[in-house]
């Protein structure tokens, strides 16, 4: 007995020995040499290690920030980071997570090889993003340990099957075949951008045929744009704060001594946070880097005739002026959305106030103009840009309310499907043990059943929701291409 509580207390237990010990499994089934198999096992341990470091950089830059956007409106301030609400409650559930995580994927696999939805989803850290909200979502529940992994990995499964499938039609009009999906959980914002694109921009020109300006591509390095943006906040804030509540209480908020020590806290407070997240980046992609692999080579052999679904910047490529354009757009839709919550929606239903960080704006925002960009051109790219950065302002301030104790923590779950999937889980879950546990297993039946039917009436059969985008491209180009030959043959 003494041998086995320390296996699953002192190792099972710890979410970054159970992910180094699986990692090795996964390399040693596939044939890895034994110094690649223990090799791959410790750096995946060392990489959650690392993600727990970051975690202590972003936690001690958020509460402050927090504190001052509550002195300067009276609003609770969140951002929504992924990775710092991941590794925030990986403290709490983390064991649990691994095994949703883990759990999930295999479902998926099951998924993928008895059904018409032959999506791998094997964006790893959105995996372990996801296995992570459902957990905390699910915890409310108070559900036996083993009951919330099951019910968490069947959600998990699920959703990593039927959103590549229903983003399908729209990802094709990007990449031109079918040999590729976005495995991405901003897919509901590039779903709505690939269809506001298809209304309101059949006569539009594409962004490509734009010239960005090589003074703003600084802002594609996540370090930068996130200490950017931050700080920026911070500056803000402590600017709102200081006016506010006057220079003895400001001061205090960052145990300043002046105005000038003020500011520069508040300044070094925010390249902090982006040191911060750049720690917990270079943890996932540590994890990832070995964690990846194994589940590729298991899902080759056990779904035949896969299609991979990989992260949203597998798109950028087949449009990079879309990718700015949608950065922007999307931003902007995050400050309005941002004035909107501190004005009439924060105060009407009580709802945080969501910053709009430069992160999640920069690859959802950039996918989504991409996505736009694709069925409507420059009109579709903007707008449907923008309209993904109102969704993930918006649902993110609902998400709140459904993640219990980690509803406080200054920062929350980023992209789309992070929002809409945890609001139906979360208010389904609150039915209770019994009835929510059969309220979200309907749920994920529903997504099966909806997507199965939407991959063999609408993928299988070539609908192209660009399909009058393209062809005004076409007789524009057609045009152009005659008026040429014709002062051509004049000349």
């Amino acid at each position: 007995m003494p041998v086995l509580d320390f296996i699953v207390n002192q190792i099972l237990s710890v979410p970054a020995y159970l992910v180094g010990l699986i990692t090795a499994i996964g390399l040693a089934a596939m044939g890895k040499k034994s110094g690649q198999v223990i090799g791959g096992g410790l750096k995946a341990t060392l990489g959650f290690l690392l993600l727990g470091a970051g975690a202590n950089v972003v936690v001690a830059s958020l509460e402050p920030l927090g504190n001052l956007i509550l002195a300067a409106t009276g609003a609770q301030g969140v951002v929504p980071t992924n990775e710092a609400i991941v590794s925030i409650a990986a403290e709490q559930f983390g064991a649990q997570v691994a095994w949703v995580m883990i759990a999930g994927f295999l479902i998926s696999l099951v998924i993928a090889r008895f059904t018409p939805l032959k999506y791998v989803f094997l964006t790893g850290h959105h995996m372990f993003f996801m296995a992570t909200m459902l957990t905390v979502v699910l915890s409310v529940a108070n559900l036996n340990a083993w009951v919330l992994v099951a019910v968490g990995a069947i959600l998990l499964g699920t959703v990593m099957t039927v959103m590549p499938a229903f983003a399908q039609p729209f990802t094709k009009d990007v990449t031109g075949n079918d040999k590729l999906a976005v495995g991405h959980f901003g897919t509901l914002g590039y779903i709505a951008a690939g269809a506001i694109g298809s209304v309101v921009g059949r006569n539009s020109k594409s962004t490509e045929d734009l010239k960005v300006p090589d003074q703003l591509r600084f802002l594609r390095d996540s370090m930068v744009s996130t200490a950017l943006s931050m700080v920026l906040f911070y500056i803000i804030f402590c600017a709102w704060a200081w006016a506010r509540v006057g220079n003895e209480a400001a001061f205090k908020l960052l145990e300043a001594t002046d105005g000038g020590d003020f500011i520069m806290k508040g300044l070094a407070q925010g390249l902090q946070f982006g040191i911060g997240v750049s720690i917990i980046l270079y943890g996932v992609r540590t994890i990832l880097a070995e964690l990846v692999p194994a589940f590729e080579g298991i899902s080759r052999k056990v779904v035949p005739g896969a299609v991979p679904a990989l992260d949203c910047p597998i798109v950028f490529p087949f449009a990079p002026n879309a990718v700015l354009i949608g950065f922007i757009s999307s931003f902007v839709g995050g400050l309005v959305s941002f004035f909107l919550l501190a004005t009439i929606f924060g105060p009407a239903f009580g709802l945080a106030l969501i910053l709009p960080g430069m992160v999640p704006h920069f690859f959802t925002g950039g996918a989504a103009g991409v996505f736009g960009n694709a069925t409507g051109g420059r009109r579709g790219a903007v707008i449907g840009a923008f309209t993904n950065g109102v969704l993930i302002s918006f649902l993110p301030a609902f998400l709140l309310t459904v993640l219990g104790s980690l509803g406080f923590a200054n920062t929350t779950f980023g992209d789309a499907d992070f929002g809409w999937y945890g609001i139906l889980v979360g208010n389904m879950i609150k039915l209770g043990p019994i009835g929510g546990v059969i309220g979200v297993l309907i749920l994920a039946a529903a997504l099966l059943v909806g997507a199965s039917f939407y991959q063999k009436r609408l993928v299988n059969t070539g609908w192209n929701p660009g399909l009058k985008h393209q062809q005004w491209l076409r007789d524009e180009a057609e045009a152009a291409k005659a008026a040429a030959d014709a002062a051509k043959s004049a000349s």
